[in-house]
């Protein structure tokens, strides 16, 4: 009925829950300072923002962070998997997601995020994001962020089909906003049993 081929997902509340504080602990035991110190440095900042736009490399945002902080040399990977280890996986997520690819529909992943948290997840080898998924259209690789145009257009390009061919589940308002204003289906919800009851909604799971 509503002629929907390809789903997106966003990566953080939906396949993943998250806690910037723990990312913040790790990173002031990282650098002998507090975790009120290294909110302020990371995100406080504008640091981690610029990081997931993509406007810093990786060494660029540890030598930014370091500025803010204490000046401490730390190895990258080690501020990398600090940065990083903040994820959980919400496991019923793969049985749902795997519905979604059964029932005929392309599977992506549509996220504001940057290489230190895609990487560590990566690496993880959880289920529920072993896919496959047929794009990943990532932030800190497009270059904009939700609600930006430009990562919605991306993501168009990556999945070839309509506008009006795409349904986008993500945790923030004005993102499913931004999504159906340019022709998309979208929806507002959680990972869970929150995002089953859109998919039924939208016909695209029984």
């Amino acid at each position: 009925m509503t002629g929907i081929r390809f789903v997106y997902f966003d990566l953080g509340n939906i396949l993943v829950s998250f806690d910037p504080d723990i990312s913040c602990q790790n990173v002031a035991s990282l650098f002998d300072v507090s975790t009120e110190q290294a909110k302020a440095a990371v995100y406080d900042s504008g640091l981690e923002d610029r990081y997931e736009h993509g406007e810093l490399s990786e060494a660029g945002f540890l030598a930014e962070v370091r500025r803010e902080l204490n000046g401490k040399d730390v190895a990258l990977q080690a501020f990398l998997d600090a940065v990083g280890n903040m994820f959980t996986p919400i496991t019923s997520m793969q049985r749902t997601v795997q519905q979604v690819r059964d029932a005929g529909y392309q599977t992506g992943v549509l996220s504001n995020t940057c290489f230190a948290h895609w990487d560590w997840v990566s690496r993880q080898q959880w289920p529920v994001m072993q896919g496959p998924f047929d794009a990943f259209v990532l932030s800190y690789e497009v270059g904009a962020m939700k609600p930006d145009a430009k990562i919605y257009e991306a993501a168009e390009d990556a999945a070839g089909v309509a506008a009006n061919e795409i349904l986008f589940v993500d945790d923030r308002q004005e993102n499913v906003d931004a999504a159906i204003a340019r022709g998309w289906h979208a929806a507002q919800c959680f990972g869970g049993a929150e995002l089953e009851e859109q998919l039924r909604r939208f016909e695209v799971i029984d």
